[in-house]
């Protein structure tokens, strides 16, 4: 029943599209962002991935959200220090309560203009209402056929993250 009750009140909400929310951050590989071999932290990329899915996550909700889980990121490529560094985070879907956010991490040498996709990530937030407590939110609008990929994809990783934590307790 409650299931029936949460559908109802999302349903209720007008839904926004993945563009209203999608983000992109740009900035320059520093020394104090590097380890000793003159590549970004795996740490530094972690933390901007996260403020890049934030702000997705603010923007689909209006309201406050937070990290509720990172369930997968891969490091593909290290990015060394002067080049740049861009994040791409899009809404992939909407539950009731929770978001799961997309960010695509590439760098970019400003020598020669070579892009590379370095990271991949999910990261799930929950919005929270006045009270900090968990709210609905609005339902995704997919607008291409990469939206509809990334939203059926989405699913999968949910029922996924969803029978870990049940095995977890």
């Amino acid at each position: 029943m409650p299931k029936k009750k949460s559908t109802t009140i999302t349903q209720g909400l007008k839904g926004k599209s993945v563009s209203a929310s999608r983000t992109e951050m740009t900035e320059v590989v520093l020394p104090q962002d590097a380890n000793v071999f003159g590549n970004i932290l795996g740490g530094r990329v972690m933390h901007l991935v996260d403020i890049a899915a934030a702000i997705t996550a603010h923007r689909h909700c209006r309201s406050m959200a937070v990290t509720a889980s990172v369930d997968h990121i891969d490091f593909r490529n290290p990015i060394r220090i002067g080049e740049i560094i861009t994040l791409k985070a899009s809404l992939n879907r909407a539950f009731h309560t929770s978001m799961e956010i997309g960010v695509k991490v590439f760098s970019e040498d400003i020598l020669t203009g070579e892009k590379k996709h370095t990271t991949s990530a999910y990261v799930t937030f929950v919005a929270l209402d006045e009270n900090h407590q968990p709210k609905p939110v609005p339902p995704v609008i997919c607008e291409t056929p990469e939206d509809r990929r990334r939203f059926r994809e989405a699913l999968v990783r949910r029922k996924y993250r969803l029978a870990h934590r049940a095995n977890r307790a």
